[in-house]
């Protein structure tokens, strides 16, 4: 039984006003100041663990009685480690130089005058989340260091680990004088439906929603803001004919390791109708070794027995399990032709000894990420560079690909005239 975890009221309202007159000033707060509220955050976080994680076992309890999907308790669950992951996000969020007031040379000039852009604020932003009680905090951390307020909505599976979190991350704004409503969380017990909350438009700049693909797509439906579509699973992978063989099976099981959420993770594999079939078994009996369930298409179904057959509407869906289905191609152009037709569109990859092939396939296939002889896996809060990813959108409007600091951000065109006239 799945529970549909939003309920009815009109809180949203109250929240959004709220949100929207602390946004007027958190839009011309210093950066020192974003930056020491972040850091704030994450101290009150750190303050809470044994708050917050006595919550989340009351979560999980409630979610087992309700007969929640593993999959949701798996994402449900929170762990120190998870925990002390956020905090480290939210540590290197409050350290990084100040995403905003970024002047820009504008590719116009008018006469008599300078032109240039900047970096602004959205201004308020709704994150609509399933379970993962602690992307609440790493959403506030990215929204607080880019000047935007930020209306939390989770499940309520999740009821109690949110509302602790919510109190930690409001606590840590309050500690940093910034404004009351930066940070609003929508209680499930008396919150608003997704309707109520995204059809604010007037004082809503976007919305994020984040879960699984049911969730986005009613959010899409439903709001009257703009929309960041998140994407998770159904990604695919593209095995040429003269690509590795251990490539593929190291890029398989890698994009799987991201926890708790496979973002990235291969879930469907296009083989070249002339691979060699020992390949195939040495692959297949490699991935079986890890844990992995596989299935295929007819032709392999029927060609190796150890193959359970995957139905048509699974090549356009996402598993979001340790589940890899493959696929016979005859052609890269037809592989390019197949990922467009039912991949998710955030990360595709290729593996391939020819680069004619890989810049074929990377300009070919209609997704945000294209990966050549590389892992997709995806992380939060990767070792090198100044990154920090609340996850991946695979639409071509608002931001696409890594939602980041700069996704959560505009562009003001500012003309400063000479004095002439």
């Amino acid at each position: 039984m799945t529970v549909d975890p939003f309920d009815d009221s009109s809180e949203a309202i109250s929240s959004t006003k709220r949100a929207y007159a602390a946004s007027l000033k958190l839009g011309i707060t210093k950066g020192t100041d974003r930056s020491r509220a972040v850091l704030a955050m994450a101290e009150a976080i750190k303050r809470s663990f044994d708050d917050i994680l006595e919550a989340n076992t009351l979560d999980l309890e409630a979610s087992r009685e309700m007969a929640i999907p593993d999959l949701i308790l798996d994402w449900l669950k929170l762990t120190p480690k998870r925990l002390e992951a956020t905090v480290e996000i939210l540590q290197r969020l409050g350290e990084l130089s100040d995403p905003l007031r970024r002047v820009r040379s504008a590719d116009y000039q008018l006469e008599d005058s300078q032109t240039y852009t900047q970096l602004m604020p959205l201004g308020v932003i709704a994150f609509i989340y399933e379970a993962f009680p602690e992307l609440g905090a790493i959403a506030a951390g990215l929204c607080i260091k880019t000047g935007n307020c930020l209306i939390l909505k989770g499940g309520t599976e999740a009821s109690h680990s949110n509302a602790v979190i919510a109190n930690a991350l409001q606590a840590g704004i309050a500690d940093a004088g910034l404004p009351l409503g930066c940070i609003e969380l929508i209680q499930t017990e008396h919150g608003a439906s997704i309707r109520d909350l995204v059809s604010q438009d007037n004082y809503l700049n976007l919305v994020i929603p984040y879960g699984r693909a049911s969730l986005v797509q009613q959010v899409v439906r439903q709001s009257t803001a703009p929309v960041l579509r998140s994407a998770m699973g159904n990604c695919y992978l593209y095995w040429s004919l003269n690509g590795s063989l251990e490539m593929v099976r190291w890029m398989i099981v890698d994009s799987h390791c991201s926890q708790p959420d496979p973002v990235n993770a291969i879930e469907k594999v296009l083989i070249h109708r002339q691979a060699m079939p020992s390949s195939l078994i040495t692959l297949w009996n490699s991935l079986q070794e890890k844990g992995f369930e596989l299935r295929g298409d007819t032709e392999l179904v029927e060609a190796f027995g150890q193959l359970q057959l995957a139905k048509e509407t699974e090549w356009g869906s996402a598993y979001l399990t340790k589940t890899v289905a493959f696929k016979l191609v005859d052609s890269l152009e037809a592989a390019i032709a197949w990922i467009n037709q039912y991949s998710s569109g955030h990360a595709d990859c290729i593996v391939t000894e020819s680069y004619q092939e890989s810049r074929q396939f990377a300009l070919g296939v209609n997704s945000a990420s294209s990966y050549i002889n590389a892992s997709p896996r995806f992380t939060r809060n990767p070792a090198r560079g100044d990154g920090v990813f609340l996850g991946m959108s695979n639409q071509k409007g608002h931001r696409r690909g890594f939602i980041s600091l700069e996704s959560l951000t505009t562009v003001k065109h500012i003309v400063q005239g000479n004095g002439r006239f």
